[in-house]
């Protein structure tokens, strides 16, 4: 499983690994109401997250690092989503392992200055999708669940040892 993290809009996608090659499952956004004090949309975040994990019990989670660039204060509610989201999931005994959004790039295609659009095209080649997954949240938890899947073995090792 890959996820996208946001507080207003939070990207999903599932994948299955089977022989060495990948299927697309589902793809999805969570999305939560501006209006809504902060608890209530870390609990509407957490909840999705839970059904998530009922209908489709992932066995392993990449998620995309928090990545800011100029506003710091945009960090502070995508940061406190990433605890629900990460809590969740530690809850269920799911790991979440954290991956930059240069790392994803580099692992989808092959470069880490991708811009927006090859890493979706590369999502859709590589899933052999008709179209690029839609919203763009979904199509870029997709490349988190393929950089997650690329680094299976990586992660293991490290583990171990």
């Amino acid at each position: 499983m890959g996820i996208d993290p946001g507080l207003a809009s939070l990207g999903w996608g599932l994948l299955e690994a089977k022989g060495g090659r990948l299927r697309h499952l589902a793809h999805g956004i969570v999305v939560t109401d501006k209006g809504e004090e902060m608890d209530h949309r870390l609990l509407s975040i957490a909840a999705a997250i839970e059904e998530l994990i009922e209908k489709w019990s992932p066995s392993t989670v990449g998620m995309e690092n928090l990545f800011f660039w100029k506003n710091v204060s945009s960090a502070f509610p995508v940061a406190e989503a990433r605890g629900a989201i990460r809590l969740t999931f530690a809850k269920a005994g799911i790991e979440v392992l954290d991956f930059s959004p240069t790392v994803i790039k580099q692992s989808v295609v092959g470069t880490s200055r991708a811009d927006k659009g090859q890493v979706q095209e590369m999502v859709r080649l590589l899933l052999g999708l008709a179209e690029i997954p839609k919203p763009d949240h979904a199509a870029d938890a997709l490349a988190a669940a393929i950089c997650r899947y690329h680094h299976a073995g990586l992660a293991q090792a490290t583990r171990r040892g």
